[in-house]
């Protein structure tokens, strides 16, 4: 049987530990028990772990033995803010996929009331994304960075940069992808070996994938990506509301690239 995973949210030695409403879910909910057994994420590293002790906001394991994990491409997703409800459906779908790394993103069309309450929003997000890349069975919690206004976030370097565009008629999300697979060819063979092993990544491996709000990017946005040499993709001829186009762009990048 499949034994449960977590991300330790605190590591001594060889003792690891769950607290707050994280130990709360696996303590009050789960009804965790001394002796039980699972696996424990610990800085990107995956341990077998015993339960030692348990009370309503706080477990602790006892580590044991390394865990192989697989490896997923480091994916950055620029998602523009939009309503926070669709908006946070999207976070969890994408983090659960693979995502490794949440930048919000003030576009033009977010409305003035989300863009200043989107701040206030993170530490949910976060919490979302921890759940979501504990669900996935993940050995390293997906992160979420504070709201950026555009004109900083298209300044992001990555080995590739893909914007999903509704006005792109050319280039698919698939043949844009194909350019990230050439490049992280040639990568030194140390770094692709690391991160067929061990699942970790170098900074020219990773992907950037920006998705604009509800209503798309506006034409200045559009021009400010494409100076700063973005490639612009597309998704096909139909248009999608903005939380299925994140999911399913992340869903056909992580198809693509595994």
């Amino acid at each position: 049987m499949t034994r449960r995973r977590w991300i330790a949210d605190e590591v001594s030695g060889n003792t690891a530990a769950l607290i707050g409403e994280h130990a709360e879910h696996l303590a009050v909910v789960l009804r965790a028990q001394p002796g039980q057994r699972f696996d424990v994420a610990v800085a990107g590293v995956l341990r077998a772990a015993r339960v030692v002790s348990v009370s309503p906001n706080r477990v602790e394991f006892e580590l044991g033995q390394e865990l192989r994990a697989p490896s997923l491409v480091k994916l950055t997703l620029l998602l523009a803010v939009y309503k926070f409800d669709r908006m946070e459906w999207a976070i969890e779908k994408c983090v659960e996929l693979g995502v490794a790394r949440v930048v919000p993103v003030l576009a033009r069309r977010t409305d003035a009331h989300l863009a200043r309450a989107a701040e206030a929003r993170v530490d949910r997000w976060r919490r979302l994304a921890l759940q979501a890349s504990e669900q996935a069975r993940r050995t390293v919690p997906a992160a979420v960075e504070a709201p950026e206004k555009l004109k900083q976030a298209v300044l992001r370097t990555a080995a590739t940069r893909i914007l999903l565009a509704e006005t792109e008629e050319q280039k698919s999300l698939k043949e844009a992808l194909q350019t990230h697979t050439s490049q992280t060819r040639c990568l030194p063979h140390s770094i692709a070996q690391n991160a067929i092993e061990w699942g970790t990544h170098d900074a020219d491996d990773e992907l950037l994938l920006a998705v604009g709000p509800e209503g798309g990017w506006t034409e200045d946005e559009l021009t400010l990506f494409s100076e700063a040499g973005w490639i612009s993709a597309s998704l096909g001829p139909t248009i999608l509301r903005a939380e299925t186009a994140a999911i399913a762009a992340t869903a056909i990048a992580f198809s693509e690239l595994a």
